[in-house]
């Protein structure tokens, strides 16, 4: 059987949440680089993988998926179903699934709405709504781990992972946690995980590119 490929960007939030999935089921990948700053995504190599050009791309002995949080799910029912990172109890996994949808629909999509204007549109500052919009996005976060040590419950999920990914990218765009006290809480439980420093260097990469366009601070 030929090895797990993982096309991977360390500045991509996404392709880091199926990065750290793969790290915390200790599973063997073989981690291909394909460079989004460079457009390394649109040769015609890649796109014969992935017609739609985008980081993370697995491809699992033939079998080609992209979209992370599809990715992690896959992989969880695929290689470790007993790991717990993915529920098998209805309730639980849904739990998952909604913080999961979360992410892709309100704390990525604020976090992007902040993040690429600055990176490709030749934007220098940070609208105050879309800072609030994060705000926003940080109280609801942080709602979800009151009395919870992980955002679905007792036990790491995917969820995690995936929001792991998404909120180390703004924390080094320069947002604050702080004031936050259960997502500042749940975020220092975050840094025993495996994968976590691979993680933060590639938010470090994206959050330097960020900085490095703005005028001023976050």
């Amino acid at each position: 059987m030929a090895p797990l490929i993982l096309y991977h960007f360390p500045p991509s939030a996404p392709s880091r949440a199926a990065l750290l999935a793969i790290r915390n089921l200790n599973l063997d990948v073989e981690v291909k680089e394909v460079n989004l700053f460079q457009k390394e995504q649109i040769n015609p190599e890649f796109i014969k993988i992935n017609p739609q050009h985008c980081v993370p791309t697995m491809d699992d002995d033939g079998f080609v998926l992209w979209e992370s949080r599809a990715i992690a799910q896959y992989l969880v029912e695929s290689k470790a179903p007993d790991s717990g990172l993915y529920p098998s109890d209805i309730q639980e996994r849904a739990l998952t699934n909604q913080r999961l949808y979360f992410d892709l629909g309100t704390l990525y999509t604020r976090i992007r709405a902040i993040c690429y204007p600055v990176l490709f549109l030749g934007e220098t500052t940070i609208p105050e709504d879309k800072k609030k919009q994060l705000q926003e996005a940080f109280e609801w976060l942080n709602g979800f781990l009151e009395g919870r040590k992980w955002v679905a419950g007792d036990n790491l999920t995917i969820a995690d992972l995936s929001i792991l990914a998404s909120i180390a990218s703004i924390i080094h765009v320069g947002a604050d946690i702080s004031e936050y006290k259960n997502l500042a809480a749940w975020y220092e439980n975050c840094k025993s995980l495996p994968g976590f420093e691979e993680n933060d260097e590639g938010a470090k990469v994206f959050g330097g590119a960020v900085k490095g366009k703005l005028k001023e601070g976050f």
